[in-house]
């Protein structure tokens, strides 16, 4: 062997050993590699091959010392006294040399009987064929044959063994012994090593055990691939939460804000974002103060209460160079590589940053910004002032790692250089070189690493071992902290402190996450003495002190979500088991999160971030589509506790998944503008509930039971506050399910510091009483109708429901009545388990029943006959007379029917009905009959649009009256019409007249018009434009005429002015005997052809 000297001394500490591995490995590999040959050797298991080694020797020592003291002298003796023997001995002296024997210049007897027990060692190793396969070359190479008396001697050797004394309390002689765990694991050094650690673990001192589980952890790391596979990918296999392994950690949630708990955000990628409201807009936006109010604005009508802008701070100009160098000559540095955390020139910087928060902030949203807390860029500014805050070594971690490439340093003073096989792909090396120019100091430096795939080769990882690495990074979160209300930590979980060790000082036999780190392994009481307190616990106590209206939100994953909440005391964590189980529809492994979720503590389920696409994820539309399902998942998302987030582009339907390198969408997509009308409609009213949704007082999770097994697939859940209740239902398969929920899952209960596990029903849960006069009521969000359910009947039985495939309902506004009058057992006998448009205005039909029966002669044929007769101007005394007794029969009547009512409709009612006198009523009859004869008022009158349903609208004007008192305004007035609900009293005759049910509303509006309008006008006013204006003055007039303000001109509607400027003309000549009617119209319709819908205008 003409490689080293020395080869793995027995005293050697394990950093020296795996180092000489290493170069060993690869200056053989690189000798196989210039002939051509790929017979290579792992520096991973050539190590272990060494600790083996080492094992061997240690057992053997052992067994000389409590057993066998003279073993190796007696059996000397034995070969001594054979020749081919001893000819098999030379042979293995020469062939195996030991450079350390013959430094040491011993006497010939014991250089013999160490030689000897080299060779005793060099055959139990060839006993083990995983041993042979990974150190070959040394153990056994090409072409090296042992004389032909080696067999003899192995016989020998065997016999004398199986004579001598047995290893320890075992049966087995000490070859045998040292023999068996190749015997039972012949293909894996790993395994072999995993049963002496267990076996053997009385015989092997514990230094010995640090270097086999070490030996385990260093083939672990090599084995690692260093590229992801290419086409590879998709979304990790979810595990249902463990709650029980948190049992023994301490609670520390953080309280809530006020604002906190109805946040919902949205996430843009800023570059792109900016890019594409260029192009929808028409002119350049490139700058954070170019964003147009208009989409801020749309933003907060659709619920968005939180923009998440990722790629703000100043990147790294490295990862831009690297990317282009890569081949990707328009890429951006990456948003997570960044140089400081100043906001980026590119954008507008800081002064741009502070036009759009505080426009925001007038359309109620907050802005959220990134904080990469366990790494910055290859050149951050770090890298160049404070390269003490990396983890790093002053060698390359590999020899086969060279730096030759270019420098991507932008400082003169400093070099950084990428390893050189990144470039061709066939490396993703774990470190790169800074080299300072000045001193000639040269670090290896880590990138950042999670230990999932490969490094992110375009960052340096910070050391949070170093105290003032944790202090510099605390100080730049609170800066961001000081500049945003919400914080969103990347990648928050890789410092945590068992994430911390594991991937960068590994405990012995659990390394092999990051190549290169086992080596710097440490024990937990070293490491904890290293970092005695949770990083992320010590930022979360002191931005709540310094701080305390900032929102902490964690990216974490690996099982630890209800860690960083329960434990660490972030506000919010990310739940991407969300995201994986209802896409891929692990509908019960979805549903039994939950569970246990709330089972062990419901406050988490309110801190988890919510979302169908992370922005490394693939796009919410790729994952779920756009139909049913998504809107099935994206209404559990608007309607589960915890926080919702949307990602860029998921309302608009886009599917192209931005890169953390892109300046611009590369795709030329449309936004899916049915998907947008559907948000709208299914989803942004739900948004507007959240105060219903986020909380988890109030939540219960149901199990849908059918023949006694539960539908899986069915999500059912109660949540709302103590005044409103809300029912969600769905299900998330293609089969439709059918069943009853009435019992929820199991919930943890607190009482004081006390907690117990309860379940309830579902009636209780919707905050019913136990009663038999007793209705629930519920509102169908995606019918708009309105259901009901005798409350005793919930109690007993439960809810029974159906659900198509992907079919999502929700029901609001879920309250109790007592039904004190019987009303509601009367409509529920009508519509059953049908829904109803109005409910309310149901209740109130059946209850206004007698007042309707004393009005009915308001239908008659005869009324209507001599209302033509008036309004047609065709009236005579008779007719006059028998319209007012009509109206008189039915006054007297409707005051004898309200007496008799139930309390409960007398409290429907407007007003109790006052008397009206016969004079005035005599009065007003003779004034419609005279100003419909009179030719001029004919002629104006015929040019109002109400001209149709006149007969309808004096009518209702009538039936009004006595409702009505003398300083009633036209808003009571209205209000009067709906609460009689006029428009239903009146709806034959107005559907006659052509109207549609809202319309017939409009038109017992007019009617309150014409009841009202002449309340509101002094006797001394008579300009017809200051009447009108008095008039516009009431908020429910202006709502008829439809005045709107736009771009500082307040507008109307030129057909309703039209119809107020007749019927208040008829008011005032009707109530008040206003003679000068034509003058008064003709003066406003003039004015009003010359308006041009101006208001202002209209009444100078």
């Amino acid at each position: 062997m003409d490689f080293f000297p020395v080869l793995f001394p027995s005293d050697s500490d394990l950093g020296a050993l795996y180092k000489q591995a290493t170069e060993i490995a690869y200056f053989y590999n690189s000798k196989v590699k210039a002939k051509g040959g790929n017979d290579w050797v792992s520096a991973g298991k050539l190590h272990a091959t060494a600790v083996l080694y080492q094992l061997y020797q240690s057992v053997l020592s052992r067994y000389l010392n409590d057993s066998e003291p003279d073993f190796f002298t007696r059996l000397t003796a034995l070969i001594n006294k054979n020749h081919a023997a001893q000819e098999v001995l030379a042979f293995y002296m020469k062939e195996f040399p030991s450079p350390l024997l013959v430094q040491q210049s011993l006497p010939l007897d014991y250089f013999y009987e160490e030689s000897l027990r080299g060779y005793f060692l060099h055959q139990v190793m060839q006993e083990n064929p995983a041993l042979i396969q990974a150190a070959k070359p040394f153990l056994a190479p090409e072409g090296l044959t042992f004389p032909q008396a080696s067999q003899a001697v192995t016989a020998l050797l065997g016999g004398y063994t199986k004579a001598s004394a047995v290893m320890g309390s075992s049966d087995s002689d000490i070859f045998s012994f040292l023999t068996r765990p190749a015997k039972l694991y012949p293909d894996s050094l790993l395994d072999q090593i995993s049963y002496i650690l267990e076996a053997w673990a009385d015989l092997i001192p514990q230094s010995l055990k640090t270097m086999l589980l070490r030996a385990i952890d260093f083939v672990q790391e090599e084995d690692k691939p260093h590229f992801p596979p290419v086409g590879g990918g998709g979304s990790p296999a979810m595990a249902v939460p463990d709650y029980s392994i948190f049992d023994h950690e301490y609670e520390a949630f953080t309280a809530d804000r006020n604002w906190m708990p109805n946040v919902i955000m949205l996430a843009k990628s800023t570059l792109v974002w900016l890019d594409q409201l260029s192009k929808e807009y028409g002119y350049p936006i490139d700058t954070l103060d170019k964003i147009p109010d208009q989409e801020l604005e749309k933003l907060s009508s659709r619920g968005i209460t939180a923009l998440w802008l990722i790629g703000l701070w100043e990147r790294s100009l490295a990862s831009k160079k690297i990317k282009n160098l890569c081949g990707n000559p328009d890429a951006e540095a990456s948003a997570y590589s960044l140089k400081n955390y100043e906001i980026a020139q590119t954008i507008g910087g800081w002064q741009a940053l502070d036009n759009l928060r505080q426009r925001c902030r007038g359309y109620g949203i907050r802005l959220a910004s990134d904080m990469v807390p366990n790494h910055c860029g290859i050149d951050g500014d770090w890298v160049f002032n404070h390269s003490e805050y990396f983890i790093q070594q002053s060698y390359p971690p590999f020899p086969s790692y060279t730096y030759d490439g270019p420098n991507l340093s932008s400082d003169p003073n400093v070099e950084i250089q990428l390893e050189d096989h990144y470039y061709d792909r066939s490396d993703a090396a774990v470190t790169f070189r800074r080299k300072d120019l000045r001193t000639g100091e040269t670090s290896y430096i880590f990138h950042g690493n999670d230990g999932t795939s490969m490094p992110w080769n375009d960052t340096a990882q910070l050391d949070f071992l170093n105290p003032a690495t944790r202090e510099a990074v605390y100080q730049q979160i609170k800066h961001v902290a000081s500049n945003f209300p919400i914080i969103r930590f990347d990648a928050a979980m890789t410092l945590a402190k068992k994430h911390i060790q594991r991937l960068w000082y590994p405990k012995p036999g659990h390394g092999g996450d990051i190549a290169g780190r086992t080596q710097y392994g440490m024990d937990e009481i070293e490491f904890n003495q290293k970092i005695p307190q949770e990083f992320w616990r010590e930022v979360v106590d002191r931005i709540n002190e310094e701080l305390p209206d900032t929102l902490l939100l964690a990216e974490a994953f690996w099982m630890m979500e209800g860690y960083f909440v329960r434990t660490l005391g972030m506000h919010r964590v990310y739940n991407s088991a969300f995201m994986n189980m209802l896409k891929n529809q692990e509908n019960q492994k979805y549903r039994e999160t939950i569970k246990n979720t709330i089972a062990f503590e419901p406050e988490i389920l309110k801190r988890f971030v919510n979302f169908m696409n992370n922005p490394d994820e693939e796009t919410a539309v790729s994952q779920f589509g756009d139909g049913d399902k998504y809107f099935g998942v994206c209404t559990l998302l608007s309607t589960m506790p915890g926080l919702p987030m949307f990602g860029h582009g998921q309302i608009e339907g886009y599917r192209e998944k931005y890169g953390m390198e892109y300046r611009r969408a590369y795709w030329d997509e449309k936004p899916n503008q049915y998907l947008i009308d559907e948000h709208y409609r299914r989803i942004f009213p739900l948004l507007k509930k959240r105060y219903l949704f986020s909380g988890v007082e109030y939540f219960q999770l149901f199990d849908l039971y059918r023949d006694g097994a539960v539908q899986q697939s069915a999500f059912c859940y109660v949540n709302g506050n103590e005044r409103e209740r809300a029912l969600v239902l769905y299900n998330n398969q293609y089969e439709g399910v059918e069943g009853w929920i009435k019992t929820s899952a199991p919930k943890q209960q607190k009482v004081g510091e006390e907690k117990h596990s309860e379940t309830t029903s579902l009636a209780e849960a919707l905050g019913l009483t136990v009663g038999g006069r007793r209705y629930l009521i519920y509102e169908s969000f995606n019918e708009s109708l309105t259901y009901m359910k005798p409350s005793l009947r919930v109690y007993d039985e439960g809810f029974a429901l159906h659900l198509n495939g992907f079919e999502t309902k929700v029901f609001l506004n879920i309250r109790e009545v007592e039904d004190v009058d019987g009303t509601y057992a009367e409509l529920y006998e009508q519509i059953g388990e049908n829904g109803v448009a109005n409910l309310e205005q149901e209740i109130l039909a059946l209850r206004l029943k007698p007042v309707y029966k004393a009005m009915e002669s308001f239908h008659s044929e005869s009324f209507f006959k001599q209302m033509k007769l008036i309004l047609s101007g065709q009236a005579t005394s008779k007719s006059e007379r028998k319209l007012i007794l009509t109206l008189a029969e039915a006054y007297a009547h409707l005051v004898a029917a309200v007496e008799n009512l139930h309390p409960a409709a007398k409290k429907s009612l407007p007003s109790l009905p006052r008397d009206v006198s016969p004079a005035q009523m005599l009065a007003q009859v003779q004034r419609y009959s005279t100003l419909f004869k009179s030719e001029e008022s004919r002629v104006l009158l015929h040019g109002s649009r109400i001209l149709d349903e006149m007969e309808a609208v004096v009518a209702a004007s009538f039936f009004l009256k006595p409702f009505l008192s003398d300083e009633a305004t036209i808003s009571e007035a209205m209000k009067a019409s709906d609460t009689l609900l006029l428009s239903r009293f009146f709806s034959k005759e107005l559907c006659e007249a052509g109207f549609t049910q809202e319309s017939a509303r409009k038109a017992c509006h007019s009617a309150a018009i014409l009841s009202s309008a002449a309340f509101m006008v002094d006797d001394s006013t008579e300009d017809p434009k200051q009447i009108l204006a008095l008039l516009l003055s009431d908020p429910s007039l202006a709502n008829y005429a439809q005045v709107n303000e736009y771009q500082g001109v307040t507008w109307y509607a030129k057909e309703a002015m039209q119809e107020i400027i007749y019927l208040s003309a008829l008011s005032l000549a009707v109530i008040k005997g206003m003679g000068n009617v034509s003058t008064y119209i003709k003066v406003l319709m003039e004015a009003e052809m010359q308006s041009g819908y101006k208001l202002l205008q209209l009444l100078e």
